[in-house]
C-alpha cells in the first residue's frame, strides 16, 4: 500500500513514543517510573467536573459552533482581562480540541511553502513538525543554558530574513522551564517593531505554573498586539488534559482563517468540555494555585536530587514542571555492554536499566539534553532519582 508523502515530512512525537515504551515495559510486569509525563498528576477540580455533569443532564449534547460557545469565548475574554490585563472580544477567540490543534490551525493558516518560522531552542516537539507539515522552513535560534535558554534580541535580529513569517515561542517553556520577564519581552518587541510582517505566536499554556511571580505576555505591548497570536488552554493549569480544550486569541483575520480550517478538520470541540471550561475559567482558582504550590515543592526536591548527580549541567526552571539537564558528560561511557553515544542512548539506558522514562533532547532541538518531569508524586520522584543515580554510577 502506498501512503501519502505527507507522512514522510514529520516525525512521531518522542514524548508519545517514550510513554508507549514505558507502557510496554509495565505490561511485562516491570515497575517503570514515568518522568516523561507532560501532564499534571492531579484530578480535575470538583467544581469543573460538577459543571460537566450538569451540562450532560441539561442535554448540552449537540453540535457546537466551530469557534466555540459564546459563553466560553466570553469566559476566555474575562480571563485574559483578569489575569493579563488584555482586552479581547469574543470574535477574537476560537476554541479548539486542545492547544495542539490551536497551534496546527495557526501554522496551517499562516505558513506557505518555503516561508520561515523562527523557533528558539529548546521547543516543544510539535512546533517544528507542524511547520514541516505546512511545507515551511524551521529556522532555529540556538539558546544556551548560560542565557537561561532564552532568545536575545541580537539572536532574533540575526535570524530574520525576507522569508520570515512567524516567530514561535513558549513562556513558560516546555522543556526548559524558561520564563520571559517583561523587560526581556520588551527587548524582543523592539526587534519586531522593525519587522512589521512577522506574526508572533506566543504559547502560554503553562501560564499558571510559574515559580517566578507574575506571568507576562508579549501581547501587552499595544503596538504589537494585532500581530500576536496567543495560544493557551486548560490542560496544564486546570488538570484537564483529557478534556481537550485549547484556545486562540488573535486578530479577527487570523481567527476567521483558523475557523475555516477547523470547520473542515473537527468543527467545534466537545460541548461538555466547553461548559466545564466556562466553570474553570470563571470559577475558583485555588485548586490551580495549590497545584503550583505542590509543583514548587517538587521542583525544590528535584533540583536537590539533580545536583547530586555527577556531570549534569542543569538550569533551574522558572516555570512548567520539567528539568532539562545537559547529559553530554556521559557520552562515550559504557556499562560494559552498551555505550552512551547521545541523548537518545542515555534515555534508553535509563529506561532499560533504571526503569525510569524520560525524553531525549533531540526532540526539543537540544541534542545534549534530556527532559525529566516532576509531574509525579514526591515518593516516585525520590525513588526515580535514586535509580538514575545508581544506573549512572555503573557507567565508566
Amino acid at each position: 500500500m502506498e501512503l501519502s508523502s505527507l507522512l514522510d515530512r514529520f516525525a512521531e512525537p518522542e514524548t508519545l513514543k517514550m510513554a508507549k515504551l514505558g507502557r510496554e515495559l509495565r505490561a511485562q510486569g516491570i515497575d517503570v517510573i514515568d518522568l516523561s509525563l507532560g501532564e499534571p498528576d492531579f484530578d480535575t477540580p470538583q467544581h469543573i467536573k460538577d459543571a460537566a455533569i450538569k451540562a450532560i443532564n441539561d442535554n448540552w449534547s449537540h453540535y457546537t459552533p466551530v469557534a466555540g460557545f459564546l459563553d466560553l469565548r466570553e469566559a476566555v475574554c474575562t480571563k485574559l482581562k483578569r489575569d493579563n490585563n488584555l482586552d479581547y472580544k469574543p470574535e477574537n477567540i476560537i476554541t479548539s480540541t486542545g492547544a495542539k490543534q490551536s497551534l496546527a490551525n495557526i501554522i496551517l493558516a499562516l505558513v506557505d511553502e518555503g516561508e520561515e518560522v523562527i523557533i528558539p531552542t529548546p521547543y516543544w516537539v510539535t512546533y517544528s513538525e507542524l511547520v514541516k507539515i505546512a511545507r515551511g522552513k524551521v529556522v532555529e535560534i540556538r539558546t544556551t543554558v548560560e542565557n537561561q535558554f532564552k532568545c536575545t534580541p541580537a539572536e532574533l535580529e540575526a535570524a530574520i530574513t525576507p522569508k520570515s513569517k512567524v516567530f514561535m515561542f513558549p513562556s513558560p517553556c516546555n522543556p526548559s522551564g524558561a520564563v520571559y520577564t517583561k523587560a526581556e519581552l520588551e527587548g524582543l518587541a523592539e526587534v519586531f517593531r522593525k519587522h512589521p510582517n512577522i506574526i508572533i505566536l506566543s504559547d502560554e499554556i503553562y501560564e499558571y505554573i510559574n515559580f517566578e511571580g507574575k506571568h507576562e505576555s508579549i501581547a501587552q505591548f499595544d503596538d504589537l498586539k494585532d500581530r500576536v497570536v496567543i495560544v493557551n488552554g486548560l490542560s496544564k493549569g486546570f488538570a484537564m488534559t483529557g478534556w481537550r480544550l485549547g484556545y486562540i486569541a488573535a486578530n479577527t483575520t487570523i481567527v476567521k482563517a483558523c475557523e475555516k480550517l477547523q470547520g473542515q478538520f473537527t468543527s467545534g470541540t466537545c460541548s461538555i468540555a466547553q461548559k466545564a471550561g466556562v466553570a474553570a475559567l470563571l470559577g475558583d482558582l485555588r485548586p490551580s494555585l495549590e497545584m503550583t504550590e505542590e509543583f514548587t515543592r517538587r521542583r525544590t526536591k528535584t533540583l536537590e536530587l539533580v545536583k547530586s548527580v555527577p556531570g549534569f549541567k542543569c538550569f533551574e526552571p522558572q516555570g512548567a514542571f520539567y528539568v532539562f539537564p545537559d547529559v553530554s558528560y556521559y557520552y562515550g561511557k559504557s556499562n560494559g555492554t552498551e555505550i552512551i553515544k547521545n541523548a537518545a542512548d542515555f534515555s534508553m539506558y535509563l529506561l532499560n536499566t533504571a526503569h525510569v522514562s524520560s525524553v531525549m533532547g533531540d526532540a526539543f532541538g537540544e541534542p545534549h539534553c534530556v527532559r525529566f518531569s516532576f509531574a509525579n508524586s514526591m515518593p516516585n520522584i525520590e525513588k526515580a532519582w535514586a535509580r538514575i543515580k545508581d544506573a549512572l554510577a555503573k557507567l565508566n
